[in-house]
């Protein structure tokens, strides 16, 4: 199975500008890709990296600059068999995770994110095909049921969690234990709560 993880190279993360400014939030969505590289690795999977522009990585990365819907879907045109996406920005991935993901003899396999995105899939299905607009998974889903494909989700807290707002900080320093747990700690970051809410506060 070919497993790619796309990520943004260039201004990542802009939902993070109120807590991390440019320079940061490449830093950080490097530590993020870093993580889930080496938890594919755990998984027995080498990845293929394609940033839209040059960011640092433990593994080779291609540089291509087009949209996310046109670059997955000509590797969907492109396939020969089996095709993973995973998103770089899910630094709470285990292994664990990336197996169950994979597992299943399902035509396509979704891993819904929280608010309505897809932050995985596997496609073994000649005629799925990707549209990230919106709420994605609404759409995979009705583009799954359309070509008639056999489809399959995955109830994965650790696979649904994804890095866009500052409230999601909380999330990587209460569960992560690599490298984005560790670079928010370093940069200063640390959990509070108030009003019963948890949440992030930088020293």
């Amino acid at each position: 199975m070919r497993v790619v993880v796309p990520v943004s190279g260039s201004d990542p993360k802009t939902r993070l500008a109120a807590v991390l400014d440019a320079d940061e939030r490449l830093s950080f969505t490097e530590a993020m890709l870093g993580d889930v590289v080496e938890t594919l690795a755990a998984a027995g999977y080498t990845p293929d990296v394609v940033a839209t522009g040059p960011i640092d990585c433990p593994v080779p990365v291609t540089v291509d600059d087009r949209g996310l819907d046109p670059l997955i879907n000509d590797l969907l045109d492109d396939s020969d068999g089996d095709l993973a996406v995973v998103m770089a920005d899910l630094p709470l991935l285990t292994a664990e995770a990336v197996q169950r993901l994979f597992a299943p003899d399902t035509d396509v396999m979704l891993a819904p994110g929280r608010g309505g995105g897809t932050n995985a899939f596997v496609a073994r299905h000649p005629e799925f095909r990707v549209d990230y607009h919106g709420a994605s998974i609404r759409d995979h889903r009705r583009i799954a049921r359309e070509i008639g494909a056999d489809l399959a989700e995955i109830d994965s807290r650790r696979l649904a969690t994804d890095i866009d707002e500052p409230d999601d900080l909380a999330e990587v320093l209460l569960h992560g234990d690599g490298r984005a747990a560790d670079w928010l700690a370093d940069a200063g970051f640390e959990v509070v709560v108030e009003d019963g809410r948890v949440g992030v506060t930088r020293n």
